[in-house]
């Protein structure tokens, strides 16, 4: 049996990428996650005790599948005591084809992996941030010391270390606002 397995990532919110790759492999199940969120991975825990022999699980990427090296090991584990396959199509790993990998395939897909858990867990949390109004970033100068720094330094009667001293505004701060 194909079974697909699906959640939401940044880019693939509503999942329908996935989707499409499932009708393309011709899933006959295909189990989604109703959210993001790394814990409470119901339809994952489903899957992996519903699967059986045979079965081959086909995800876009591992970073749907696992969220950390070490859960993916235990996944990939589960499945071989179950004589189970998984088969990563953007990683090109497909455990049913009983083929080898160099240790330099291995090495870049479990690079690759971690990357794209790293940078989905930072888009994530900057997602959430937004939502609660927090910016990311370095703060920005208060409005009334910028426009007295380029009033001083259009003025022509301060040095920029006096700039600097009075207001807080950096060389490199105020010529960037120079600039806009």
């Amino acid at each position: 049996m194909r079974i697909g397995y699906a959640r939401a990532i940044e880019e693939d919110i509503e999942c329908q990428k996935q989707r499409t790759l499932f009708e393309e492999f011709g899933c006959d199940v295909i189990h989604i996650e109703p959210h993001s969120s790394p814990k409470q991975r119901q339809e994952l825990e489903r899957m992996i005790e519903a699967v059986g022999p045979g079965d081959r699980i086909i995800v876009m990427n591992l970073h749907v599948l696992a969220d950390s090296t070490r859960q993916l090991v235990d996944l990939v584990e589960a499945l071989e005591e179950k004589t189970a396959f998984l088969h990563a199509v953007k990683e090109n790993i497909d455990t049913a084809k009983g083929t080898s990998f160099s240790f330099l395939e291995i090495a870049k897909s479990i690079a690759e992996f971690q990357s794209d858990s790293i940078s989905a867990k930072t888009k994530a949390g900057l997602s959430e941030a937004k939502q609660k109004g927090v910016h990311a970033g370095r703060p920005r100068k208060p409005d009334a010391n910028v426009k007295k720094a380029i009033e001083m330094y259009k003025s022509k009667s301060y040095s920029l270390a006096e700039i600097k001293e009075q207001t807080g505004i950096s060389k490199s701060t105020l010529y960037r606002y120079l600039e806009n």
